[in-house]
């Protein structure tokens, strides 16, 4: 290509004309204030031969036509006390224009116990909702057609017994596996890293996540089995690069694990999906999500020898950052919300959860979760960023700093590789130490700032960091902030809906079903299908998970000092 003006007219021609025909554009035209038209894309006139959108390595986006043809999917992490109580939540977001249906779900949840286990005492329902079985599920979803949205679900060990009980209450609508569409977070090794929600030692658990991508190849295809979260690694105190390079070696690592299983790449490559944080160094955030689809692309390509162009495509959802919230000042967080938001539709994001601005005090209430939802519809529908696919592309400066990020984010690759690869790279430590001493660089650097705050004057060689509100600009009022708290006796009410449960259910199909999950496990064979056996015979996801534990242990963590 001589110019830039000739590579712009090729692509509008191919990539772009190929993508309209079949799917339309939001609008017919898309202009300025002065009616002016508005090109898709804009590049330089100085011979630069970047890849343009959609095309190979996706830094500029991974569909040709971007938000031009459709928003990004509109999200709002929900999840509180019952699945009563959850069902309303979810019905008023999708009232106020959600797109799509992010499930949070309780401690024992995630942990596999049941609410009437002793180790759930004080925990049901209070991070999330409480799923015990396939009633819970049931009354999840009610009056919620599973052909018509698409649901998210923040759950890791027990995700298999999880997708195992939506896809049987969709089977209860007359939705078929096969026409389900969502994700699982389904992500181990941050547990491992940062989080802390596993059950079993890391080779079973790799089992159950190379089984579900095999599964839902053959069984489940809208379904993303997998979302590659650097999001708690960047919450527990990453920079942008770690999350990055740590989230990507992750994906390395499942990626060998289920060629291990005799699974090809560009079969299971394309329901891969990720999921990162945007904090609020704008600039830095947005290359940072150009940067990383970049570099698996070229992952994709070059070490796993992929020819599907949509198995080397980095899908993936952004949350803001839970973090950066303050319970000072809570109003200030509606503004890191909006720059955080802006940063990762910039970024190029597929879909988008914003906090909400009292989430440092409790769980959100419904006027909060409602600003939180406006503020993505303000962005997708007032800004005008979303007409015009990768506005800031051709900066100098996010150029440069997608170019170092990519750099710095290899690095770390190249060293988790060098002990080993992700899992072994845990086993030593290695990431757990390195999110350690980023958290404690941050930290200082807070303390730096309120030390100069307090004095009125900075200390030679010394860098602070403002959190405004909290070592910066403070006041001595309280937040006027209604704090949402969970109805102590949703635990009461889960172990009555249990005992009813046991009691209706054919006791004897229940405990065969837990068996075959028992001898499954003990052996190679898939263990979805007995999963989703068990669920339909009421087994309950605390007795699933107390099956798998009899076979393959608890994992005990490693202490990192």
């Amino acid at each position: 290509m001589s110019d830039g003006s000739n590579q712009l007219q090729e692509w509008l021609d191919g990539s772009y004309a190929k993508a309209t025909g079949r799917f339309p554009e939001r609008r017919e035209a898309f202009h300025r204030s002065s009616g002016q038209p508005l090109a898709p894309v804009y590049v330089g006139g100085n011979g630069d031969a970047a890849p343009m959108p959609g095309e190979h390595p996706y830094t500029r986006g991974i569909q040709p036509t971007m938000y031009r043809g459709r928003l990004w999917t509109m999200r709002q992490y929900a999840g509180q006390e019952d699945a009563e109580a959850s069902n309303r939540r979810y019905r008023f977001l999708l009232d106020q224009g959600q797109t799509g249906l992010s499930v949070a779900f309780d401690l024992p949840t995630q942990i596999g116990y049941d609410s009437d286990a002793a180790m759930a005492e004080g925990e049901v329902g209070k991070v999330g909702v409480a799923i015990d079985s396939i009633e819970d599920m049931r009354t999840l979803f009610e009056a919620i057609p599973l052909d018509r949205v698409t649901t998210s679900m923040t759950i890791n060990s027990t995700a298999s017994i999880l997708l195992s009980l939506y896809a049987a209450v969709a089977e209860e609508q007359g939705v078929g596996k096969d026409k389900i569409g969502g994700t699982v977070q389904n992500d181990i090794l941050k547990e491992y890293i940062a989080r802390g929600t596993y059950i079993y030692p890391p080779g079973p658990s790799m089992r159950l996540i190379t089984d579900s991508f095999d599964y839902c190849t053959r069984e489940v295809p809208r379904w993303n089995t997998i979302s590659i979260s650097g999001y708690h690694m960047r919450e527990a105190g990453c920079t942008a690069a770690q999350e990055i390079g740590f989230t990507l070696a992750n994906a390395i690592a499942y990626v060998e694990a289920a060629q291990a299983a005799d699974l090809a790449f560009d079969d299971f490559g394309p329901r891969l999906s990720f999921f990162f944080a945007c904090h609020s160094n704008f600039l830095e955030e947005v290359a940072k999500f150009r940067a990383a689809r970049r570099l698996w692309a070229t992952i994709a390509r070059e070490r796993f020898g992929s020819r599907n162009a949509r198995a080397q495509m980095l899908r993936f959802h952004t949350q803001t950052g839970g973090v950066t919230l303050t319970a000072q000042q809570p109003d200030n967080n509606v503004i890191r919300t909006t720059l955080q938001a802006l940063a990762a539709v910039l970024g190029g994001t597929q879909s988008l959860h914003t906090n909400s601005l009292d989430e440092a005090l409790g769980l959100p209430s419904e006027h909060a979760v409602e600003i939180a939802l406006r503020t993505q519809q303000v962005i997708g529908y007032e800004s005008g960023v979303a007409d015009i696919i990768d506005p800031l592309g051709g900066s100098h400066y996010i150029e440069q700093t997608t170019d170092a990020l990519e750099v710095e984010a290899r690095a770390y690759i190249d060293q988790i590789d060098a002990l080993g690869g992700a899992v072994a790279a845990v086993e030593q430590g290695y990431q757990q130490t390195e999110i350690l001493e980023a958290a404690a660089q941050f930290q200082r650097e807070v303390e730096t700032e309120q030390e100069m705050a307090r004095s009125g004057e900075a200390a030679a060689g010394a860098s602070g960091r403002v959190i405004v509100g909290v070592n910066r600009f403070q006041t001595d009022a309280d937040p006027d902030v209604e704090i949402v708290r969970v109805d102590p006796a949703v635990r009461e009410r889960q172990i009555e809906k249990l005992e009813r449960l046991r009691a209706a259910r054919d006791e004897a199909a229940a405990r065969a079903a837990l068996d075959r999950v028992q001898q499954v496990a003990a052996g190679s064979e898939n263990l979805l299908p007995v999963i989703l056996a068990a669920v339909q015979s009421s087994a309950t996801l605390g007795e699933i998970s107390d099956a798998l534990r009899s076979v393959w242990g608890e994992y005990r963590e490693r202490i990192v000092v």
